[in-house]
């Protein structure tokens, strides 16, 4: 442990976490640090230890650190501090036992800064998931939203810090109008396939018509960052980190960011084809807004990720990455001619 290292841990507040989490007197304990996540905005560790109680136990313990700088994410000024605002709410309460958020043991903001303490999850995650667990996070996204539809929870309606519903479509809209990849789809110069061109410039051609329909779905709470890396999957429980972009959006929002986003793109079909009956199977067990026939997860995936890919494809470092981002296009374009 270097000396930068034993200035970061404040003992008083390592102990008060301690004690949240355990339920027991802490009389002292020890701590190593592990950088589990980097960036220029955001720092999470994990700390572990060995922990002496009152009542003379020697415990190990995980605990995650995270600490978050202000900064501000277009059209969403406010979501560096959105978790903190969630974990000081009673918005767990919201959860079921097989689908819900890491535990939070202690929150603290600090004029541009906020820092949690939050519950360890030892689970399978990202690309380690398999299309079965997949579909079963499906569902399980379902009957979250589906309950929180159906049954309006003043503790949810009562939160002022969400994102917008026309996040995404403010997203897309943003993405379309950059020069760089707008004109880069419709030049001669452009080596991406122009079958894949063509899909893109016929969702800006249609794209009122289609934010038309989508906004014709209900509104659901949604995760807006529900990718495979912030998925935990353990003993049949889900535990979904990472809320700092949630807020209102159209349902499907976050089933088309689990099939599209950073996913296997091998299995990319066959999870278009199990999860989205999965959610609708679990939403459907709390909220009758059936029949929807026009899902629209198909348009979703292409307004979030569409020009997403391209920008990935256009300044890929690697070959490997660049036949990687083709893929996921051509795999889209595959699912709209389903």
């Amino acid at each position: 442990m270097n000396n930068h290292e034993e200035r970061l841990v404040k003992p008083e507040i390592l102990a008060l976490v301690l004690r949240n989490m355990l339920g027991k007197t802490i009389i002292r304990a020890d701590y190593r640090l592990k950088e589990l996540q980097g960036g220029t905005v955001g720092d999470v560790r994990l700390v572990t230890g060995v922990v002496e109680t009152s009542d003379g136990e020697n415990l190990p313990y995980k605990v995650v650190w995270k600490t978050q700088k202000k900064f501000e994410r277009y059209g969403d000024p406010d979501s560096w501090r959105r978790e903190y605002d969630l974990y000081a709410s009673d918005f767990k309460k919201v959860f079921f036992d097989s689908f819900r958020c890491p535990e939070c043991y202690h929150a603290e903001i600090n004029d541009d800064e906020i820092q949690l303490w939050m519950e360890y999850i030892d689970g399978v995650s990202g690309l380690q998931l398999t299309s079965e667990m997949q579909e079963r996070i499906a569902e399980e996204l379902g009957r979250f939203q589906g309950r929180l539809y159906a049954e309006r929870p003043d503790v949810v309606h009562n939160l002022s810090n969400l994102s917008k519903v026309e996040f995404t479509k403010n997203g897309y809209m943003r993405y379309r109008s950059w020069n760089v990849l707008h004109d880069y789809i419709r030049s001669d110069d452009c080596d991406i396939p122009k079958h894949l061109c063509s899909m893109l410039i016929d969702m800006d051609h249609h794209a009122d018509e289609i934010f038309g329909r989508i906004e014709k779905l209900p509104i659901v709470l949604c995760h807006r960052d529900f990718w495979v890396a912030n998925l935990f999957y353990t003993d049949r429980t889900i535990v979904l980190i990472d809320w700092d972009t949630a807020g209102w959006g159209y349902m499907g929002e976050d089933i088309a960011s689990l099939i599209a986003d950073e996913a296997d793109v091998r299995h990319m079909l066959e999870n278009y084809q199990t999860c989205i009956p999965a959610y609708y199977r679990g939403f459907s067990e709390y909220a009758d807004v059936f029949p929807i026939t026009d899902h629209c997860i198909y348009e979703l995936i292409l307004a979030m990720f569409g020009y997403r890919l391209v920008e990935r494809y256009q300044f890929a470092e690697s070959p490997e990455d660049k036949s990687m981002h083709l893929n996921a296009l051509q795999k889209i374009h595959e699912i709209g001619n389903m």
